[in-house]
């Protein structure tokens, strides 16, 4: 069974918490954490401020066709972006190139409000911009 639900018509929607779960990012023992965090901002939102261990690729990169990152290539996919609007086109690019993906409802603005950590590019304190 699949780790990442679908809704009906299209990628499945999951909260910020069940997207650090399924990550890596503070989930229970129990929880099976194959997925990989796909952030799909813009360089310059990354290098601000992006989970620890997500893996980036933008969404415009992916809409000219730019294939996944290796660490994120055939393994479920939870996709993020600032607040939500270009994760969940992201994830229905993805799911029609046939990867398992889903987004994350509120993206990083949620992740950070949730206490969830966020760095930089040269690792320290992030931003999300």
């Amino acid at each position: 069974m699949s780790i990442l639900r679908r809704g009906r018509g299209g990628p499945g929607r999951v909260t910020v918490q069940e997207a650090a779960a399924r990550t890596g990012h503070g989930a229970p023992a129990e929880v099976p954490t194959d997925a990989v965090l796909l952030d799909v901002r813009e360089p310059y939102e990354w290098q601000a401020g992006h989970a620890p261990r997500a893996v980036h690729v933008s969404l415009s990169a992916l809409a000219a066709g730019a294939g996944l990152p290796a660490r994120a290539q055939a393994r479920p996919l939870v996709v993020i972006c600032r607040s939500g609007n270009r994760s969940r086109q992201a994830a229905e690019l993805l799911a029609a190139r046939g990867a398992e993906a889903v987004d994350v409802i509120g993206g990083m603005r949620d992740w950070a409000g949730a206490g969830l950590p966020v760095v930089d590019a040269s690792g320290g304190n992030g931003t999300v911009a």
